[in-house]
């Protein structure tokens, strides 16, 4: 398994990262633990996790996750670099939430005691917060980055002006900076290669997209007239809708009914294409593949040692180039 550096840092993370998002509801500890393994054997030293995983789940999940993934790293904390999250609802106080100095001070205890370790590697922030000020939560993360429990800190589900701004605002108060981002990137969607990307190159953030099989989409599994399959993200609790809405519809069917056939005549799986595609982008670091099951990640895995040709690339290119523009783009 190849390892690069992750943004202009000098931490070098495996090319692909392991996600976790699946672990205590679509797949239990056994699995999971399965899943981990079957990813180390492959060379994968890079996990992602969030406190509110599972994707999904309700109040009384979150933080599942985390504790299954905690439990496994015991023994071989050091032997991994493991990323988590913070914004989502944690409890049911108003304050359990966001991105204000509170919750994300508390927050990060809370990450430190379900994964049993001393330190985070990354910690991210999931999303924006528009009530609370920016300063205050770049200043919180610096006190993590400055009290040792964090090593570097991070951004996901944020546009291209407030990552610009909170590199701006941290490099004028000599604050720790944000040193990636997690965008969600795939075939199927491909906006932020107009501006975010842009930015992360100049900038020399790190790009670590998920969704590179946008949420199985890409695996060419699913069929519209039958339905979401049972037990996949587009049938999981609160996670349901949002995959539907992303993916399912008739114009994502019909390219993947195309990609379907350009992956054939090359003689690569589609999901393995899918991540390949994603990872021959010079500015990404490292793509986020998850599993449901160990055997599904031998195609994902094997997108590593996929190199695709430069014709190929621009024939998947012209066939969803639509897909950086968006709803303009229908």
């Amino acid at each position: 398994m190849e390892h690069v550096l992750l943004g202009r840092t000098g931490l070098r993370v495996s090319r692909v990262c392991l996600g976790t998002m699946t672990f205590g509801l679509q797949c239990d500890e056994d699995e999971s633990r399965a899943i981990l393994d079957r990813a180390a054997d492959g060379g994968v030293t890079f996990l992602d996790t969030a406190d509110v995983y599972p994707v999904g789940g309700s109040l009384d999940t979150v933080g599942r996750t985390e504790e299954i993934l905690g439990r496994w790293l015991r023994g071989r904390r050091d032997d991994y670099v493991v990323a988590t999250k913070c914004f989502g609802r944690m409890g049911a106080a108003p304050w359990k939430q966001g991105n204000s100095r509170k919750h994300i001070l508390d927050a990060v205890d809370e990450s430190l005691r379900r994964l049993d370790t001393e330190y985070i590697d990354l910690y991210q922030l999931h999303g924006p917060d528009p009530r609370t000020p920016l300063e205050e939560t770049l200043e919180a993360m610096d006190t993590l980055v400055r009290s040792g429990k964090v090593r570097y800190i991070g951004v996901s589900n944020w546009l291209a002006w407030q990552l610009a701004l909170a590199v701006g605002r941290a490099e004028a108060r000599s604050l720790a900076g944000f040193v990636s981002i997690q965008p969600r990137y795939n075939l199927l969607f491909r906006e932020f290669e107009r501006e975010l990307f842009p930015l992360c190159e100049a900038e020399g953030i790190g790009v670590i997209p998920y969704n590179p099989i946008a949420g199985g989409m890409l695996s060419g599994k699913h069929v519209a007239d039958s339905g979401p399959t049972e037990g996949t993200r587009f049938t999981l609790g609160g996670a349901a809708q949002r995959y539907q809405d992303r993916y399912w519809n008739d114009r994502a069917f019909a390219t993947v009914d195309e990609l379907r056939g350009v992956a054939a005549e090359a003689g690569i799986p589609l999901p393995t294409l899918a991540v390949a595609w994603v990872l021959a982008n010079p500015v990404v670091t490292s793509p986020i593949i998850g599993a449901s099951r160990p055997d599904q990640l031998d195609a994902t895995l094997a997108a590593v040692d996929t190199e695709l040709d430069a014709d190929l690339l621009a024939t998947l290119d012209e066939l969803t180039v639509a897909y950086r523009f968006g709803d303009a783009a229908r």
